[in-house]
């Protein structure tokens, strides 16, 4: 999970995620901007994540949310040693695929967590954006206004009546 933006008094970018199983116990938790929780499951439900913007009250936040379910095969019964060469051949692919496959989920997840520094690098970029913009233009105004302050009290030292 990833903080996108957050608004608030505070303005506290923190949320802490807890992660719980089918019985209610907590399996793992995460208190940082950018977070994972990996946990290994054993039986089937509904497990939970809940999420905690206790940090940054009286505002709001958006956070990216990216799920990654893999699991390993189940064990199979060892095969008598006089197998065929054909059945190893088939055994050598199906390893193989196995490793191609934990490698794509891998490198899917690492794409996932690059698109949502990304998106939140863009977020943060566009809010700065418009703040900047607005104090430019104050300070853009006081500059202006103490220039044509300076210019009056000099013609008003240098007035002879």
């Amino acid at each position: 999970l990833q903080v996108q933006r957050a608004t608030g008094i505070a303005n506290n970018r923190n949320i802490r995620a807890t992660a719980s199983d089918p019985n209610g116990f907590q399996l793992g938790f995460s208190q940082n901007v950018r977070g994972q929780i990996n946990f290994f499951t054993k039986e089937t439900g509904f497990y939970q994540l809940c999420l905690d913007n206790q940090q940054n009250h009286f505002g709001f936040m958006q956070v990216y949310l990216n799920f990654g379910v893999y699991y390993e095969g189940f064990n199979t019964e060892k095969e008598p040693e006089d197998r065929k060469e054909l059945n190893n051949t088939l055994e050598a692919i199906e390893v193989s695929i196995r490793k191609l496959q934990l490698q794509i989920f891998h490198m899917w997840r690492y794409y996932n967590f690059a698109r949502m520094r990304k998106s939140s690098d863009s977020i943060l970029l566009e809010s700065n954006y418009d703040y900047v913009n607005w104090w430019s233009m104050a300070q853009s105004c006081i500059i202006v206004l103490s220039g044509v302050l300076q210019l009056y009290f000099l013609k008003r030292l240098f007035h002879a009546q």
